[in-house]
């Protein structure tokens, strides 16, 4: 295999572009919480860039793209990256250094268990987060990415497509984050008293920051500087167009057009079209995009309804839309986009379809399951949240000693 200068230089520039994606989420979550949680909320983004840095070079790469043990779990012969050079990969990015693509791929790893923590800001205990971050990458999302998009997985064996992640990447994290919000109090007041928004132009800095990132998230994600990753790159901004406008027509609808809304909107898109990106034409990622943004923005009144302090609609932006996505693949793939993928359902083959539903299901309760598990067992032993007394005080105080503005 030879090493593709441009396909390298157009990974390790998609790599920099997902990196700034965690630290442009720590912003998107920080600007909804209250003042008094800022740092906090920042801070488990970007300690999950420490954490999880550590653990994919360490053990998380070999377990999801080691050799495959029977299609679930990658074996250790890439542990601490041991055989691992510059040269390419004879399987995974084979214009690029094998180092390219280990760095590119646990970009993916580090923001994911970062998207769960809006499910429990403002009142998780920060020790016990530490450790379900790190126990989650290991149990949840390592053996998911190795079912996807190791060669040996067993839903990489299915034909399942995603692209980008949104199954690796949005329905772990949704679902993950629906099963932690259901184990962990509420906030104090949740329900009675009127929770705002600290700072949204914090959060419109980080919608866009992170539209900007997924350009290197799916666009990156061809592996070269070619056709394809011009193709996921268009998708992935015309999907998030659309649920933008949509979703700007949705709240107008029902009151005023919130600005909160419509970047939540953006993102909503972006998640759609992860694991289509690459396999879809651009008409077919607009309906996608416009298609899951009320699915979204229903289902976060739904979750509302229900009285889930679910605190910044993970699951709805993320485990729905992701879900959409991997279902919308399996109706509007085409091999005209990308001869390596396969047609869905509107293009002849309905059997996709059912291969994404039977990755989306399986990975979801996995997901769920897991998680539901690990935050009991953390709770028993740490306990998940802070005492309401430190909630009070807010947990840039009581749980670092530190306050973000004089």
């Amino acid at each position: 295999m030879e090493i593709n200068t441009g396909d390298t230089a157009w990974v390790l520039i998609s790599t920099a572009l997902v990196t700034l994606m965690t630290p442009a989420l720590a912003f998107f979550y920080g600007g909804m919480v209250r003042q008094k949680n800022i740092l906090s909320t920042l801070n488990l983004s970007f300690v999950t860039m420490g954490l999880i840095g550590l653990q994919w070079v360490l053990i998380g790469y070999t377990l999801s793209f080691g050799d495959s043990i029977g299609g679930f779990i990658g074996g250790l012969n890439f542990l601490g990256l041991a055989g691992i050079t510059d040269a390419p990969s004879d399987t995974y990015g084979t214009t690029i250094p094998h180092m390219a693509f280990v760095a590119f791929q646990m970009t993916f790893a580090v923001i994911t268990p970062a998207l769960i923590t809006g499910s429990f800001v403002e009142r998780v205990r920060f020790k016990s987060f530490l450790v379900f971050a790190l126990l989650w990458a290991t149990l949840v999302y390592n053996p998911v990415c190795h079912w996807v998009w190791n060669v040996g997985g067993f839903f990489f064996k299915m034909g399942a497509l995603d692209f980008a992640g949104g199954t690796v990447v949005h329905i772990t994290a949704g679902f993950s984050a629906l099963a932690f919000a259901l184990s962990i109090r509420s906030r104090r007041g949740y329900g009675k008293i009127t929770i705002e928004p600290h700072n949204i132009p914090y959060t419109v800095l980080g919608a866009g920051l992170l539209w900007v990132g997924w350009f290197g998230f799916n666009g990156g994600s061809a592996l070269g500087a070619n056709g394809l990753a011009s193709i996921a790159l268009l998708n992935t901004n015309v999907a998030a167009a659309a649920a933008t406008v949509v979703w700007m027509m949705l709240s107008w609808r029902e009151k005023k057009p919130s600005v909160l809304g419509i970047v939540t909107g953006a993102v909503v898109g972006l998640v759609a079209i992860t694991p289509g990106a690459g396999f879809v034409t651009p008409m077919s990622a607009i309906i996608i995009g416009a298609l899951a943004a009320p699915i979204s923005y229903y289902a976060i009144q739904l979750v509302h309804r229900r009285g889930l302090d679910e605190s910044l609609d993970v699951f709805a932006c993320h485990g729905m839309a992701g879900t959409f996505g991997a279902l919308a693949t399996g109706l509007f793939a085409t091999t005209t986009i990308n001869a390596a993928g396969r047609d869905g359902l509107f293009y002849g083959n309905p059997a996709q379809l059912g291969i994404q539903a039977i990755t989306v299901v399986v990975t979801a309760v996995f997901a769920f399951g897991v998680t539901f598990v690990l935050a009991k067992a953390i709770n028993m032993v740490w306990g998940l949240s802070v005492s309401e007394d430190e909630e009070e005080v807010g947990l840039d105080i009581s749980e670092h000693g530190e306050r973000a503005y004089a």
